[in-house]
C-alpha cells in the first residue's frame, strides 16, 4: 500500500502501527511477515522515530506509508500516539520493528475482536523459535513465551509489541503515556488504565510473534531492572493492588522467597556448616515451583541450556524481588519523611 487511505471494502479495517527507531534489518523482516500475512493490513504505518539509518527509506521502498518524526527520538509511546491519530483503521495493531509476525495473526486478532465485541483489546505472545541464538537470548524470549502461555485469559495489562485495540477505546485513554521517553513499561501502564476504565483485555495465546532482538547479558540486566522492575514496581504502588498474573503470579512470588532463603543460608553456612542443607531445601523448592518450566526449556534446548537457563531464571528471581524490596522500601521511607516534615 502506497499511502494510509484504507480500504473500504471490509466492515473492519486494521491499521498496523510499527515505531521504530534504527531499525536495521529486523525492521525489514517485520515488514516481510506483514507481507505474507493471510489478513492483510488496510493500512501500515511505520512511525519513525528519527532514525539514522535509513529505516524511514526502506520503508517507503515498501510501499508503506511511513510517518517521519524529527529528532531527538522521543520514543515508542510517543511514535505509536503519532501514528495512531494518523491511521484510520477502526483497529489499531500495534507492532514492534523487532518482531516478525505470524502469517494468521493478524486474522486471528480481528476475530477476536469481531466476535467478542465486550473485549476491547487482545494481545499475544513471542513464539518459541527465536531468531537470536545464544543463551540469554533464547532464556530471555523463550521464559517471555512461557509465561504468557500459561498465564491467565483475561489480563490486567496490554502488550505494545503485538496488541491490538479498538480505535475508540484507545483514543477515549488519550494513548500512552508519554512520560516514558524510551521502551520500558508504556503498554503495561496503558493496560492498567485500560481495566481502570472498565475495558476488558485479552491474552491470546495462538497470536504469536518471532521475536528478533539479540540480547546480551548487559542488555539484559539494564532491561530487566531500569526498564522493567523500578517503573513497573512504582506502578503498582500507585494502584496499592500487586497483580497476581505474568511474572507476579504466587508462584514467581514464592520462588523469590526460596531464592533469597537459599542465598542467606549458603552465606550462613560460613560459620555453621549445617546451613548448607538448608541451602540444597530452597533451591530444590525453586525447582520444584519451576519444574515445568524447567521442562519447557529441556525441550526446547536440551540439559545444557535448561542447566544454563534455570541458573538465569534464578538469578532473575534475586535481582528483580530485590529491586522490588528497595523501590518499595524507598517509597515508604519518603511518604513517612514527607508526612513527619510537613
Amino acid at each position: 500500500m502506497t499511502d494510509t487511505q484504507c480500504h473500504e471494502d471490509s466492515d473492519v479495517t486494521l491499521s498496523v502501527i510499527i515505531p521504530v527507531h534504527n531499525g536495521g534489518d529486523d525492521l525489514r523482516l517485520c515488514l516481510d511477515a506483514l507481507e505474507v500475512s493471510t489478513r492483510y493490513p488496510d493500512e501500515i504505518i511505520v512511525a519513525d522515530d528519527a532514525s539514522t539509518d535509513g529505516s524511514g527509506h526502506l520503508a517507503r521502498q515498501r510501499g508503506v506509508g511511513v510517518l517521519s518524526l524529527d529528532g531527538p527520538s522521543h520514543g515508542p509511546a510517543f511514535a505509536r500516539n503519532r501514528g495512531a491519530e494518523k491511521a484510520c483503521g477502526d483497529i489499531l495493531v500495534f507492532l514492534d520493528a523487532d518482531v516478525a509476525i505470524h502469517c494468521d495473526a493478524l486474522a486471528r486478532m480481528e476475530r477476536y475482536l469481531t466476535e467478542r465485541p465486550e473485549i476491547a483489546a487482545v494481545f499475544g505472545s513471542y513464539d518459541a523459535e527465536p531468531r537470536a541464538g545464544g543463551l540469554v537470548s533464547r532464556y530471555k524470549n523463550l521464559l517471555h513465551h512461557y509465561v504468557h502461555q500459561h498465564s491467565r485469559r483475561e489480563a490486567s495489562t496490554f502488550w505494545g509489541a503485538c496488541g491490538a485495540i479498538r480505535r475508540e477505546a484507545f483514543a477515549a485513554l488519550g494513548g500512552f503515556n508519554e512520560d516514558y521517553a524510551r521502551p520500558k513499561i508504556e503498554d503495561i501502564e496503558f493496560g492498567v488504565r485500560l481495566r481502570r476504565a472498565g475495558h476488558r483485555v485479552w491474552l491470546c495465546a495462538d497470536v504469536q510473534v518471532t521475536h528478533l532482538k539479540r540480547w546480551t547479558f548487559a542488555g539484559l540486566l539494564r532491561a530487566d531492572i531500569f526498564d522493567r522492575a523500578i517503573p513497573w514496581t512504582r506502578l503498582i504502588l500507585q494502584n496499592t493492588r500487586l497483580p497476581s498474573e505474568l511474572n507476579l503470579d504466587i508462584r514467581s512470588r514464592l520462588s523469590a522467597l526460596a531464592a533469597w532463603a537459599g542465598l542467606a543460608l549458603l552465606l550462613l553456612a560460613f560459620w555453621r556448616p549445617w546451613a548448607v542443607v538448608g541451602t540444597a531445601l530452597s533451591l530444590a523448592v525453586v525447582s520444584v515451583l519451576n519444574a515445568d518450566l524447567h521442562r519447557f526449556f529441556h525441550r526446547q534446548g536440551g540439559f545444557w541450556f535448561a542447566t544454563g537457563a534455570a541458573g538465569l531464571h534464578l538469578l532473575y528471581l534475586l535481582y528483580s524481588s530485590l529491586v522490588f524490596a528497595l523501590v518499595v522500601a524507598q517509597t515508604v521511607l519518603a511518604r513517612l519523611y514527607a508526612r513527619l516534615w510537613k
